[in-house]
């Protein structure tokens, strides 16, 4: 059975549960009419009883416009659902949390921040997923601020907190120390945005961002597409590199790849430190094919495929983070994601061919939860 003929046969990938094994006339007078009256009049004169008396402190939605979907690009709000419904079904697999796939014709990203700010009733959280950048940037910073339960964006903050724990036990492998690596990523979009500020976070003290006008650099402002990448640049590029990719990649130790596929040359790593480590993590064609990297000499190479060593699989992230926070109806902050990257980088004693955990481990997913409801 393939993909197309299994959905065709689900006829989707969620279900709604009932709660009780029969619905009869005693059952009905309780959970509806007349019954509900009284819970509902509780849940108006106090919304926090909505956690007691709804489905609420368990709920998620899963909120896209479909602008830039994993390995497709922008193919709107019907294309998106599919694969909205499957972070629906991954949340209720390894986190059990009922998750809503919300998907809406709506680009507009005052609107979209508008209509998501008014499902707040209805939800303990909302993930958003596969909205483009740069407005995806500002939409998680308006909700994040605007609403009283957590808002995560998982394609910028859930990369960047697995890529930051698979780094740090490629890190222990290497024998170097954090604050001498240097370290290159190269697309500075949602995921590498997150990315390149976590390893600043985690003691990076030399990061050079690359994007496709080149390195991103201060002085020479043109290399910036957007605010964003000027907030960047004057954060990385210690040695006031210009150039492309090539050049970044001299004498650096780590090449961690959000970008497109077939981009980097094994002739460039041969170029980098003793023990590169190559982090190519385009989807579904990586930015170099890991056994070529290997032939080139690359010490520890990961992919975002499941076909090959070292995946780096968001759904080590975003179940036991929106668990936690759920739960603790907490705002998303900076400690909770460096808990969970520290959660999962302590889950697996790191090899070359292993310096991640597996996403089916379900004791990475309890080691989230656990590390982020405790810190938040």
């Amino acid at each position: 059975m393939d993909a197309l003929e299994i959905h065709r046969f689900l006829k989707g990938k969620i279900r709604t549960a009932l709660p009780v094994e029969k619905v009869d006339r005693e059952t009905l007078s309780l959970l509806y009419t007349p019954g509900v009256a009284d819970v509902a009049k509780i849940c108006a004169e106090d919304p926090e009883k909505t956690y007691v008396y709804t489905s609420r402190w368990n709920t998620v939605a899963v909120v896209s416009d479909g602008s830039a979907v994993l390995g497709l690009g922008d193919i709107g709000p019907y294309g998106a659902l599919p694969v909205m419904e499957g972070k629906a079904f991954l949340f209720k697999a390894f986190a059990d949390l009922d998750a809503f796939p919300i998907c809406l014709s709506e680009s507009d990203e005052e609107k979209i921040i508008s209509i998501v700010k008014s499902l707040e009733p209805s939800f303990g959280g909302i993930n958003l997923e596969d909205i483009g950048a740069p407005k995806c940037f500002r939409i998680l910073q308006r909700l994040s601020e605007e609403m009283n339960i957590p808002v995560f964006h998982d394609d910028q903050q859930g990369t960047a907190v697995v890529v930051s724990a698979a780094f740090l036990n490629a890190l222990k492998l290497t024998g170097k120390k954090i604050e001498e690596v240097k370290v290159v990523v190269n697309g500075i979009g949602a995921a590498g945005y997150n990315i390149v500020k976590f390893l600043l976070d985690l003691g990076v003290k030399n990061v050079v961002a690359v994007d496709r006008k080149g390195i991103l650099n201060e002085k020479n402002p043109e290399t910036c597409l957007n605010e964003y990448h000027l907030e960047i640049a004057r954060t990385t590029n210690p040695e006031g590199l210009s150039g492309d990719l090539e050049t970044a990649l001299e004498g650096a130790d780590f090449f961690i790849g959000v970008s497109r596929g077939n981009i980097l040359k094994p002739e460039w790593i041969r170029k980098m430190n003793r023990k590169p480590v190559i982090f190519a993590l385009a989807n579904p064609v990586p930015e170099i094919d890991p056994e070529l990297a290997r032939e080139a000499g690359a010490f520890i190479v990961a992919t975002g495929r499941s076909d090959h060593p070292n995946q780096v699989n968001n759904l080590l992230a975003f179940p036991g983070i929106m668990k936690g926070a759920v739960e603790k109806r907490s705002k998303i902050t900076k400690n909770m994601l460096l808990s969970a990257v520290e959660a999962i980088a302590r889950s697996c004693e790191p090899e070359p061919e292993r310096i991640i955990p597996e996403a089916f481990d379900m004791k990475v997913h309890l080691n989230v939860y656990t590390a982020v409801k405790g810190s938040a």
